[in-house]
């Protein structure tokens, strides 16, 4: 790696806790529009397993380049039934969609980001459309320095236009770009187009630590349990 001078951050799962957020909401929304017995942690599960295939449709064509919003809809249209979640308004169900706007931070988040940004700039580097992100960060007090979407490259990550596109929009050489994600599948991207990797473990993402890969990879150039460490180790890396 370059003199490290600005980190992009994956966000669902890696800054925010996507399922805990779906799951939190839940009961309100059941009671609030007369549902019943929602299982809220199989319909999160359900949900975000639906995001990678979608994405996939959209690059082989077979859907127009759309906004991760537009996704989710399509993919919550498609669990509603099954799920009990039938009668709702046009409102409920955008509200419903809209959680992804509202995810909470992890506890280390803040406190992490706001230590890195002192000496670094620090965006994101999501799929998430730049409204999502831009409402995220309000909501969950996230203090990025800028929000950079895959909506501004139309490609999705792994595309290695999202990573270089970063780099550029950032005037920084893509060694000087550190990629920080909890998905190993992202930073292998990430590296594969230059950019220095950080694997940020999160073993709850899921909801359970026997359903995520923890293994530290010597190919990456950081592995820690969260951003705070990450920024301990940079302040030592400079």
């Amino acid at each position: 790696m370059k003199q490290v001078k600005a980190l992009a951050f994956d966000v669902f799962g890696t800054v925010v806790d996507w399922r805990g957020s779906i799951i939190a909401e839940g009961p309100a929304f059941e009671r609030e529009h007369g549902l019943k017995d929602v299982d809220w942690p199989r319909f999160a599960d359900a949900w975000r397993a639906g995001y990678m295939p979608a994405m996939d449709r959209v690059r082989r064509g077979e859907l127009p380049w759309v906004k991760i919003d537009a996704l989710h809809r399509m993919i919550l249209d498609g669990l509603l039934q099954d799920f009990g979640l039938t009668g709702l308004s046009e409102t409920a169900l955008d509200h419903l969609n809209r959680v992804w706007h509202r995810l909470r931070p992890w506890p280390d988040s803040v406190p992490g980001l706001t230590r890195l940004k002192r000496k670094y700039v620090v965006t994101t580097l999501s799929n998430g459309n730049l409204s999502l992100l831009v409402n995220m960060a309000r909501n969950g007090g996230l203090p990025w320095d800028c929000v950079i979407s895959a909506e501004l490259f139309h490609h999705y990550k792994p595309d290695p236009e999202t990573y270089r596109g970063c780099a550029d929009l950032l005037d920084v050489a893509p060694g000087e770009l550190l990629m920080a994600a909890s998905h190993k599948g992202d930073l292998r991207a990430a590296k594969n187009a230059g950019l220095g990797t950080a694997f940020i473990r999160r073993p709850m993402e899921f909801g359970s630590p026997s359903t995520a890969d923890l293994k530290a990879e010597s190919d990456f150039d950081f592995n820690v349990d969260s951003i705070e460490e990450l920024a301990t180790l940079l302040d030592g890396h400079a």
